[in-house]
This record gives structure tokens, sequence and C-alpha cells, in this order.
């Protein structure tokens, strides 16, 4: 699959994203343009009115060629799947996307992945998130397990894989933020206090989502900084690459595979 030249839908349909939806339906089972671009929209696509000439710029600087050419160096280094991939400028209204992402974001399904981008990233940043992003499709193709089952641990191995992925490729430069926001010692606390005792919960429980967004009275991005710092850990013991991670049970890489967890 690859790149999908969303770039050429765009210059004819910048003004109506409902007709660019409509040419996704293909991809979605029982979606329709409008829940589609509703959806896409909760992670980072753009909300009308949207100039002309964000998406000449994003042509200009090769966006379409540069997620290609690195697509297929991961598919390569990482024996991945093929998936399509569909990039669109990003909502660059939302202060949250813009200060903590530099606007840029990105959802990945198992069979197709989607890129949210602004003029301002940086082709390593572009190839940061589509690392990030494209881990997940692997995760999600080589763990024996299907995501509509996954557990509160099952997201956070999977989010921290996708960290550890950017940081061997890229350097710790070029992770998110949440990665270097609390020190090990207070995450060892959030881990062993706030997800040890949760960690089966389903992914579809709101409590699933508020630790791992840390919403509520959880800390910020709680989730997500102990998946980076149980994989980082697991890495850093072991000597392993990420990859040689993708099939490894959630429990093993939480070290957890000889315990009770049942939360």
């Amino acid at each position: 699959m690859g790149v999908i030249r969303t770039d050429q839908w765009l210059l004819k349909h910048y003004k109506t994203p409902l007709k660019i939806t409509e040419k996704m339906e293909d991809y979605f089972e029982h979606a329709y343009a409008d829940e589609i671009y509703a959806h896409l929209t909760q992670f980072g696509m753009y909300l009308p009115p949207l100039q002309k000439q964000r998406v000449r710029q994003l042509i200009k600087k090769q966006v379409w060629q540069t997620v290609e050419e690195d697509y297929q160096q991961l598919k390569r280094l990482w024996n991945g799947p093929s998936v399509p991939i569909f990039i669109f400028p990003s909502d660059t209204t939302n202060r949250k996307l813009k200060d903590d992402y530099n606007s840029k974001a990105g959802l990945t399904f198992k069979d197709k992945l989607f890129l949210f981008l602004s003029d301002t990233n940086t082709p390593n940043e572009i190839k940061a998130l589509l690392t990030h992003e494209y881990n997940h499709a692997c995760r999600l193709t080589n763990y024996s397990k299907e995501e509509a089952d996954y557990t509160l641990l099952d997201t956070i191995i999977l989010e921290g894989l996708a960290e550890n992925a950017v940081r061997e490729r890229l350097g710790e430069k070029y992770t998110a933020f949440y990665t270097s926001k609390y020190s090990d010692d207070m995450l060892n606390v959030f881990w062993e206090k706030h997800i040890l005792p949760h960690n089966q919960l389903s992914k579809k429980s709101r409590k699933h989502h508020h630790i791992l967004y840390g919403l509520q009275f959880y800390p910020f991005m709680m989730g997500y900084s102990v998946g980076n710092y149980l994989v980082k850990k697991y890495l850093e013991k072991h000597r392993a690459t990420s990859q040689e991670l993708l099939t490894l049970t959630s429990e093993k890489i939480a070290e957890l595979d000889n315990v009770d967890i049942r939360g």
C-alpha cells in the first residue's frame, strides 16, 4: 500500500473535507464520510476553513515523498505490514496540540494509519511521528491479542514500544515531551500505586482512559509515561531492541509474567 496521494484530494476538495472522507469509506467498515471525519478531527485532523496555501506548503516540503521513503525503510527494517497511509493538514487552532506536539498528530488502526501535519514540522519530526504510528501497526499485527481485548497494561506497553522505537531511530530529542516529564522514582510510584492495581482494566473502561491520559486526579499523561518507562527498563536490562519486543506479551515486557496481575 504505502502513502495515498491525499495531496491530490486536498488540492481539489480542501474546502469540503466530507468529499475527502467519502473517498475513505471503503477503508472503514460500516462508517460514512461524516462519521469518519468526526472521528479523525478528534485526533488532530484540520477543521475548516483550510487555506489552500497550507496544502501547497506541505507539497512544497515534499511531505508525501518523505513519508513514503521512510515507510519503505521501516517496513524493511521491521518486516512490517503493508498499510495505507493518509496524510492531512493538522488542526493548527488546537493550542494543546501546538504546545505539546508542534501541531502534529497520528492515528493508527491495524490496517491503516493517519498522519496530521503542519508545515512547521521538520523532516525528522515527521519521521518520528511515522515511526511511532507504524510501530503501533507492527505491534497490532504481531501481538497475539485482538485490539478489542486490550487491557490498560497492553495499551501502555503499546505506547512505550512506539516511543522507544523513536528513541532508537532518531534519538532522545525526537521523543514525546512526556518521556522526560517525570523521574524514574516517580514513574515507579505511579506504576505501583496507580497502574499495577488496575492493569487489567478493559480499554473500553472510562478509568482506562483517565489513567492513560492522566485525567481527573491522575498525573498528566501518566499511562503513556509509565509505558515508556517500563519498555525502556526492559530494553536496557535485556539489551534488546524495540523490534524484538513486538511479539512479547505485555506481561513479559512489564516483567509480570510470573506474578498474579489481576487488578
